[in-house]
């Protein structure tokens, strides 16, 4: 079942184009890690996707019962994001925020899946603390069962390791590998990491001066796959 599908599309911000002619799909269930150099465009294709910019040009379609406010998304976080004066359980519960419509209030059921989604995160009993006391690994955390409230299908990620140290780096994608292989959810994840996205996607899509869109295992023996052996480094609009 195919949830995304991207034809042609032409992609950039501030009037300057970055991808041209851009192609390709994610069905359910896929883990697919959007690779690059810096600079190629990754974040601005993820905004694209959630509705955050308008395409140049092209096709974005939603698809198997996927609406574009069904998706879960994990941006980079800035430093006052950061230091965001809020509970645990006030950020997760915002997650639900999407499928509210015009009701003014948490209901009971956004409530329930809040407490669920902070369960399957290990964090129940960070709950009441402040979210700008946490660790970096722990607000990330916080931030993915905050995704998790918002979609049942599929989750963008931006970089959702950035920053944090070996061990909650691990972790992080260890929880994201279990989402995907054991809940079913679709994932779309930036990554610099290319070891990370050689270990755990499915499909890769490299974008920049030349683009690949395909399974993990066919763009190991592609020439893009055998050149692009290192991570590149951070960029707001990589």
């Amino acid at each position: 079942m195919t949830y995304l599908t991207c034809q042609n599309l032409c992609l950039g911000y501030e009037g300057r184009e970055i991808l041209h002619d851009l192609n390709f799909s994610v069905n359910a269930g896929d883990y697919l890690c959007i690779v690059g150099e810096n600079g190629s465009g990754k974040s601005t294709l993820i905004k694209t996707v959630l509705g955050l910019r308008e395409p140049f040009a092209g096709y974005i379609g939603y698809d198997g019962g996927l609406r574009q406010t069904e998706i879960g998304y994990l941006p980079q976080q800035t430093d006052i994001q950061r230091d965001f004066p809020a509970s645990v359980r006030e950020i997760v519960l915002s997650g639900c925020l999407s499928s509210r419509g015009i009701c003014p209030f948490y209901r009971a059921e956004d409530k329930k899946r809040a407490e669920e989604n902070m369960e399957r995160m290990g964090i129940s009993e960070l709950s009441d603390r402040c979210y700008r006391d946490l660790s970096g690994g722990q607000q990330q955390r916080v931030l993915l069962a905050r995704a998790l409230c918002a979609t049942k299908k599929m989750l963008l990620l931006d970089e959702p390791v950035s920053g944090l140290d070996p061990f909650a780096t691990a972790e992080m994608y260890r929880l994201i590998a279990e989402l995907n292989r054991n809940d079913g959810i679709t994932v779309l994840m930036v990554s610099h990491d290319i070891g990370a996205a050689l270990t755990y996607a499915t499909h890769i899509l490299h974008i920049g001066s030349r683009i690949f869109f395909g399974k993990r295992e066919e763009y190991e023996k592609s020439e893009m796959g055998r050149s692009f052996s290192a991570p590149a480094k951070g960029g707001d609009e990589g």
